[in-house]
């Protein structure tokens, strides 16, 4: 199972070329275990709303649209996953990769990230060449 890191996401559905051709592969090789937390939605939108992200349609139909088109699901926060993002080593000062880490420890997932401090945490498997 694959989880993909918020810039992941939008590179796979706007700019696939900045992802390494492995990373591509490994994707369609899982094309069915293919999954974003439901915070990628919120971070995208904030990147949106601050101009650091231009995407051509609204944050919902973008977003709605890519999970569909490439078959990735989405993994929600609930409260224990929350709350294991607290209780993650003060590595990482982002909300939203602490909620990516904490998913994918939670799921035995492997994170897609260009991310070089999200390796650095425990118990958190991570692929991007």
């Amino acid at each position: 199972m694959l989880l993909l890191d918020t810039h992941t996401f939008i590179w796979l559905c706007m700019n696939r070329e900045l992802l390494p051709s492995k990373l591509l592969q490994l994707m369609n090789d899982e094309s069915d275990g293919l999954f974003i937390s439901s915070i990628t939605a919120t971070e995208i939108g904030l990147l949106v709303n601050k101009g650091k992200v231009s995407i051509p349609r609204s944050c919902e139909e973008f977003l709605h649209e890519n999970l569909s088109c490439f078959g990735i699901h989405e993994v929600p926060v609930d409260v224990e996953i929350a709350l294991a993002s607290t209780q993650l080593p003060p590595i990482h000062r982002d909300p939203f990769d602490r909620i990516i880490i904490a998913t994918a420890q939670s799921h035995g997932m492997t994170i897609l990230t260009k991310d070089r401090t999200i390796p650095t945490y425990p118990k958190t498997k991570v692929v991007w060449e």
